[in-house]
């Protein structure tokens, strides 16, 4: 059944071709016919980065409600439904609240030119400058400088997580490009953390908040994070924290967790709010072990993973989890959007994986046929198959290994097809 907000988003698809084109002007625009929402949200909190994101988003959304606040928190891609982009005062928005607010922007834009993520993303500004709450969590979608997202004068706090390669087509082909692009969240005045990162990038990221004269709370400089007898030890100048290892599983955590302390720790937060950001986070489709549905029945005695990642510092975190799983065959279902390196993500799973069964993603033009996702995998010697679709993939992995770990990977529109499919 199609719901009212399906129709306006669908309506929305048509105001502008499905073509990236970064600019701020649209956005400016609609904000102001529609109110300027961005001059009255709570404080704001906004990351960017290119790997880390969703999970730095969602430690810091679980520290500081563990510490009390009502927060407001905006994601993107969506997996199963747009609705999980938009989370008012912790709750994910309504159906209702969601068709109002899509249609007063829908209705104020008319007939002029605008992109899809524009639109939701000042209907998004829109809900929270109406909702009362704490904090507002704004992620970024693309890049930073020219994101829809960056249109908040003074946040509270900002963060760069780990900047790698991606988006080179809009962002720049090398990575001090694209740090550059991130780094234009850095607000003139406002703290910004600043997570792992290449030699290059940091630079590029310590120059533009000089200029602003923005304070950096770098990894390795003003922050360090570690693990230590199977407990994860945080250290900045207030001192050194020992908390419990992530609840999110894969060694990436590790930093992520550290930038989502480091800016708890720029809003004073208290070590019971660093402790629950490590322990109650909850992102879905990122190494996430999946318990039930329809998939997981069919998979059974399978063990059925999900995963989104689709870059190769992805593809490396995901092997480098992988390894410090409990021993037992992994084989993995694959399909990618043609925007990405699928060499680079897949080189560094040939090492840790069986097999791989590629799969074309139902409904995405941009999809990778799955004859072509196959033959990277046979190109870093991953012993590869081609199934019609998901569901075929499993029955064959489990009909010759019922034992598997089964992990469906490569892109988060894949992620999300997997988990309406199971919830079906």
């Amino acid at each position: 059944m199609t719901s009212s907000s399906d129709v306006i988003l669908d309506r929305m698809m048509a105001l502008h071709p499905k073509v990236i084109d970064l600019t701020l002007d649209r956005v400016w625009r609609l904000l102001d016919a529609v109110g300027n929402p961005q001059d009255r949200l709570p404080p704001v909190i906004h990351i960017a980065g290119t790997n880390g994101k969703g999970s730095t988003q969602a430690m810091i959304r679980a520290g500081l409600e563990a510490d009390g606040a009502a927060v407001h928190a905006y994601t993107s891609p969506h997996l199963a439904r747009f609705h999980e982009r938009i989370r008012l005062a912790g709750t994910l928005i309504s159906e209702e609240a969601l068709t109002e607010v899509l249609d007063r922007c829908y209705q104020a834009n008319g007939s002029d030119p605008i992109t899809y993520f524009e639109i939701t993303t000042v209907a998004a500004l829109l809900a929270f400058a109406e909702t009362p709450a704490d904090y507002a969590l704004l992620e970024v979608g693309l890049g930073g400088r020219l994101d829809a997202t960056n249109v908040i004068a003074k946040p509270e706090v900002t963060i760069i997580t780990p900047v790698d390669m991606d988006h080179q087509q809009f962002l720049g082909d090398t990575i001090a490009k694209i740090a550059g692009e991130k780094a234009g969240i850095i607000k003139r005045g406002v703290p910004c953390v600043v997570g792992p990162q290449h030699e290059d990038g940091l630079e590029v990221i310590e120059s533009v908040a000089a200029r602003a004269g923005a304070p950096v709370i770098a990894f390795g400089q003003h922050w360090h994070v570690g693990t230590e007898n199977g407990r994860l030890v945080y250290q900045d100048e207030r001192g050194l924290l020992d908390l419990p290892m992530p609840n999110l599983p894969g060694p990436h955590q590790i930093m992520n967790a550290g930038a989502a302390i480091a800016a708890l720790r720029v809003l004073g937060k208290s070590e019971a709010a660093c402790e629950a950001a490590v322990t109650q986070a909850y992102w879905p489709a990122r190494m996430e072990r999946l318990t039930q549905g329809k998939l997981v029945e069919l998979a059974k005695p399978a063990e059925l993973w999900l995963d989104g990642g689709h870059n190769p510092a992805a593809g490396i975190a995901l092997a480098e989890t992988l390894r410090q799983q409990p021993p037992r065959p992994t084989h993995l279902i694959c399909g990618m959007l043609n925007t990405k390196d699928i060499a680079g993500y897949l080189r560094p799973l040939g090492t840790v994986a069986a097999s791989l069964t590629a799969v074309s993603i139902p409904g995405e033009a941009n999809t990778i046929p799955a004859a072509r996702t196959a033959e990277a995998a046979a190109a870093v010697d991953l012993p590869a198959t081609v199934a019609e679709n998901v569901r075929d993939a499993i029955k064959s992995i489990t009909a010759k290994d019922p034992a598997a770990r089964i992990l469906i990977c490569g892109s988060l529109y894949l992620a999300g097809h997997v988990m309406r499919e199971n919830a079906a």
